[in-house]
């Protein structure tokens, strides 16, 4: 009996002398070239990542202005689209090139909905009716930030002095 005990004891202390703890999980490797002051300058998360609100313009209910007055919303939106974006509360916009339901999308360097709908407030298009906005809170990469003054560097004419 002892020798079977022993026995069944050694085998027992065998199978586990292979086996050890579960090692403490490494801390995440960075990306290659991950620039920790250029993260934390952007607002990035640990994922090169932060919050924006995102901006489908729509056909508004108000389209019937004379074409004078639809060129001056126009030009006042542009305007807009300008100033929104040398504030840095505007980081991309642009139309859309099909004829589907939107007219075009605007990304907003703001945390919430309701910032973005006071920025989008001040638009003659909009207040015009011309154009709705439909927001959304969006996820994205905070590198955005940067895309304005990227665009200045290579952008021959402002929109507002596009004919």
């Amino acid at each position: 009996m002892r020798i079977a005990l022993a026995l069944g004891f050694a085998l027992f202390a065998g199978s586990c002398a292979g086996r050890t703890a579960p090692a403490a999980q490494p801390a995440p490797t960075p990306a290659t070239g991950y620039d920790a002051a250029l993260a934390e300058r952007l607002g990035a998360d640990e994922l090169g990542m932060k919050a924006y609100v995102v901006a489908f313009l729509k056909p508004g209910p108000n389209r019937d202005q004379p074409p004078d007055e639809a060129k001056a919303l126009m030009a006042g939106h542009l305007a807009n689209i300008e100033r929104m974006a040398n504030e840095g509360s505007l980081v991309l916009a642009g139309p859309f090139l099909d004829d589907g339901p939107y007219a075009g999308i605007y990304v907003f360097a703001v945390k919430t909905v309701e910032e973005a709908a006071a920025l989008t407030a001040t638009d003659p298009a909009i207040k015009a009716g011309r154009l709705e906005m439909e927001l959304h809170p969006w996820y994205g990469s905070a590198a955005l930030v940067e895309l304005t003054p990227l665009h200045r560097r290579i952008q021959r004419t402002s929109l507002t002095d596009a004919k």
